[in-house]
């Protein structure tokens, strides 16, 4: 396992009159290679976990084990495991500063200690990566699009060579053409470079989509940790804590009311599609 977490607990301002528990015995695990929706309403804990596991926050007990070492123990090097567990802020645009693209993407590789030769080399691939060449090396980051910042930000984290990409609401602001690219980038990284990903999202449809397994938060606890397919059978239990399921949940729970003969556990179009055609006895392929 490249991440697990055990029993973890946080509490904000713990000992004052300010005290506000974020996280309750928060247990779980991340395979290496794999790719993780954490999803829950808003104030649920799903950013105040995140940074747990790149280490900017210290849990009140429990651990996390990161290839089996424990990041809480003395002698582990907390600033070489935030290079390894990569974590890019919500609106991580906010985040650029340099005077041109080559340069932001560069400072994390040099501050590591690399020379100017290989932190271009590393910027270079890692812009490559998220679909952006040469012509923007030159740019500066803030006459670019949204979507083409949120690339830059991601890249300035790939350049670290992360062995997990934590991303907080990548999409957030963006136009629905601009969400689909960045995701879409992010998913066929993740494939090629088998780097395990963790996404939290407040789009059903984008985990049930991308990812392998989904880790449902309410109110500091961990309520649901499964397979999207095992996750949004659950509808009940998600609307009960002010979420939804993907509208195609929504659309087969209803086709299955009138009689169509599918399985009540699909949760993307496709499947939908297949299903649907296969029950009305047509060929599934275009």
């Amino acid at each position: 396992m490249s991440v697990k977490v055990e029993k973890l607990n946080y509490t904000y301002s713990e000992g004052t009159a300010l005290e506000s528990v974020a996280l309750k015995d928060i247990s779980f695990e991340i395979e290496n290679g794999s790719f993780v929706g954490i999803i829950g309403h808003t104030g649920s804990g799903k950013s105040t976990l995140i940074q747990h596991l790149n280490g900017l926050i210290k849990a009140s007990s429990g651990k996390i084990y990161f290839n089996g070492k424990d990041i809480y123990a003395d002698d582990y090097k907390l600033k070489e495991h935030r290079q390894k567990v990569g974590l890019v802020f919500q609106y991580p645009e906010h985040q650029l500063f340099e005077v041109d693209v080559i340069s932001d993407v560069c400072f994390g590789p040099l501050n590591e200690g690399l020379s100017k030769e290989e932190a271009f080399e590393r910027a270079k691939e890692a812009l490559s990566l998220v679909g952006m060449d040469e012509k923007y090396y030159d740019k500066s980051p803030f006459e670019l699009s949204g979507g083409q910042k949120r690339r830059v930000a991601i890249a300035g984290v790939l350049a670290m060579k992360p062995e997990v990409l934590i991303l907080d609401e990548p999409t957030a602001g963006l136009d629905p053409m601009g969400r689909e690219e960045i995701l879409e980038e992010v998913s066929r990284l993740q494939k090629a470079s088998k780097m395990s990903v963790v996404l939290v999202s407040h789009s059903m449809e984008d985990v049930s989509k991308y990812a392998d397994k989904i880790l449902v938060m309410n109110k500091g606890e961990l309520v649901l940790d499964g397979t999207p397919k095992e996750v949004f059978k659950n509808i009940e239990l998600l609307e009960s804590i002010g979420l939804r399921a993907p509208e195609i949940t929504y659309i087969v729970r209803d086709l299955r009311k009138l009689g169509l003969d599918i399985d009540d556990d699909i949760s993307s179009v496709e499947e939908a599609k297949d299903a649907i055609l296969k029950a009305l006895g047509k060929d599934a392929k275009p």
